[in-house]
């Protein structure tokens, strides 16, 4: 059995395990390199090393939007032509996708160096952390192209059925970011520049070693020049099916850059740097979850498009579980631990301590509820259905959390603008969970009417047997 035929006729759940934990292993370790990269910084550079990081966070998120458009767009369309077993418009996609990674990714290059400052002053940067947001942002965009095609690429390895070597990519990125952060900060005496030169040479290495598969002849799915001209077509439809996570990013942007005005209105800076802490110990819990939708997608994809919908069902359902387990394990944790979860970041600065204190426990206190928002949004871009998947993905940041951040504070000041995020982490579960009910129902119909018709079938068959026997008599 082939590494895509797998994905119609194997044990879901061990499907999902083979799946899903190689990307769960990598993207913990991508989100333990971020946790360690913001330590280093905050114990070598300070609390407005970390503002800095925090400010700079959503220009990260608009280049990483982009990505997202490209690849999990094509990602989807490239999971369900497989499941069709139609193996050359898949790498049609492909040749698309890689040439779309590198224009959009020096444009962004180009477009964000020319406005950097406007745009970290835009995002919440005070006069403070404006000169530390230029030095970490300035060598992050200039590597941008790295980061895109290395992300990007990656998601293509896992849907032709290699996690594992996908895990490896973000596992050698992030080992060579955790061994670089030190030597560049503290031996080189570098600080933020050092920290951002370590991210990108780190991504620039994973690219490469993506790139290698692709062109080195080990990959199912291959890079023809032929495929590298772009059609309108299948670029329509990649940014179609890429809507979803891309709006998600840019909404998750734009709720940043809202977030870090009302962190610096009620707050200050300290307030922003303690953010910076709450969103990197989020961004360890979520990451595992996004591990599990990155791992379930192509099982979802390949069998919505073979119609075995009974099996489609069943890895939504262990998706789910999987996520609201580990986002419960999270919210355990930031409940018992979290001062001393803030203290890994600084030790000495009891103000920002005792911030970052009140806004984990208060930021976090839904938490539980983000892994089935997560997952449950995620199957509507896996099975193509880009305009419901683009308004889960918007609901939480942008109809529910941007509302919430402009009107609760004005009532309850800094308290306001920690308790916003809980909320539209209930309402936009809320919305989820009426959405997949009446999916689950469709595709209950839809299960049945298959097995009628093959019922149906087999009947037909059985007298056009029984005609030629008596013909034959």
């Amino acid at each position: 059995m082939d590494n895509a035929t797998q994905l119609g006729e194997a044990k879901v759940s061990k499907l999902l395990i083979k799946f899903s934990v190689p990307a769960i292993i990598g993207m913990l370790v991508n989100a333990i390199y971020n946790l360690v990269d913001r330590i280093y910084i905050g114990n070598g550079v300070g609390s407005l090393g970390i503002g800095a990081t925090t400010v700079g966070f959503p220009v990260m998120l608009i280049a990483m939007a982009f990505s997202m458009l490209i690849g999990f767009g094509a990602n989807s369309i490239i999971s369900i032509r497989l499941g069709e077993q139609k193996k050359e418009a898949a790498e049609k996609v492909l040749g698309n996708a890689f040439v779309l990674f590198i224009g959009v990714a020096l444009s962004i290059t180009v477009l964000g160096l020319a406005f950097l400052e406007p745009m970290l002053r835009f995002f919440g940067a005070s006069e403070a952390i404006m000169p530390y947001a230029k030095d970490y942002m300035t060598i992050i965009l200039a590597g941008n192209i790295f980061q895109s095609l290395s992300f990007g690429m990656n998601n293509f390895i896992r849907a032709e059925g290699n996690p594992q070597i996908a895990m490896k990519t973000m596992l050698i990125g992030a080992g060579i970011n955790i061994v670089l952060d030190p030597i560049f900060i503290f031996t080189f005496g570098w600080g933020m520049k050092g920290a951002a030169f370590a991210t990108v040479l780190s991504q620039a290495v994973s690219m490469v070693w993506v790139l290698y598969y692709f062109f080195g002849g080990k990959s199912l799915l291959k890079i023809h020049k032929s495929n590298m001209r772009l059609e309108m077509k299948t670029i329509k439809l990649i940014a179609t099916l890429g809507f979803a996570p891309f709006a998600m990013q840019i909404a998750s942007s734009l709720q940043n850059m809202v977030l870090n005005q009302s962190l610096l209105e009620y707050g200050g800076d300290v307030a922003i740097s303690g953010m910076g802490i709450t969103i990197s110990v989020i961004t360890l819990i979520l990451m595992p979850m996004f591990g599990i939708n990155q791992g379930v997608q192509p099982i979802i994809g390949y069998n919505y498009g073979a119609r075995k919908y009974d099996r489609v069902k069943e890895a939504l359902k262990l998706g789910i579980m999987a996520a609201v387990g580990i986002a419960t394990f999270g919210f355990v944790a930031t409940r018992l631990f979290p001062e001393q979860l803030v203290s890994i970041f600084n030790r000495s600065d009891a103000e920002l301590i005792a911030i970052g204190k009140l806004q984990m426990k208060i930021s976090l206190s839904m938490l539980p509820l983000i892994g089935f928002q997560v997952v449950g949004s995620n199957y509507f871009q896996a099975v193509g259905k880009p305009k419901h998947a683009s308004f889960l993905s918007l609901s939480r940041q942008f109809f529910f959390l941007i509302p919430a951040l402009l009107i609760i504070p004005r009532f309850f000041g800094l308290k306001g603008v920690y308790a916003s995020m809980p909320l539209a982490d209930l309402l936009a579960s809320m919305v989820t969970a009426v959405f997949l009910i009446r999916e689950m129902r469709h595709l209950d119909t839809s299960h049945a009417q298959g097995l009628t018709n093959r019922k149906e079938k087999r009947a037909d068959d059985i007298k056009i047997d029984e005609n030629i026997i008596k013909e034959s008599a």
